[in-house]
């Protein structure tokens, strides 16, 4: 999706992005998904990860729409952290 932000938007929107994905938490899910997907394109083939993600929650590739949009309920209602 392209978003249409002024200079100014756009780059706080970088610096808050750039932010977010080098968080230890999300360093470490990056780690983890490229070991998977190194792993998974090894087994069985690079052809059968196109289009797929690895889920973390779950612990397995599922489609880019799937994993993104929360297994279909969606990301409103999704935390942040979860509650034990």
């Amino acid at each position: 999706m392209a978003y249409k932000l002024s200079a100014k938007a756009k780059a706080a929107k970088r610096k808050r992005d750039l932010a977010a994905a080098m968080t230890p938490e999300r360093r470490k899910k990056k780690a983890e998904n490229q070991r998977k997907r190194r792993a998974a394109a090894k087994k069985f083939g690079k052809n059968w990860l196109k289009g797929k993600d690895y889920d973390h929650e779950d612990g397995k590739f599922e489609s880019v729409k799937r994993n993104r949009g929360n297994d279909g309920n969606g990301t409103k209602k999704e935390s942040k952290k979860k509650k034990n």
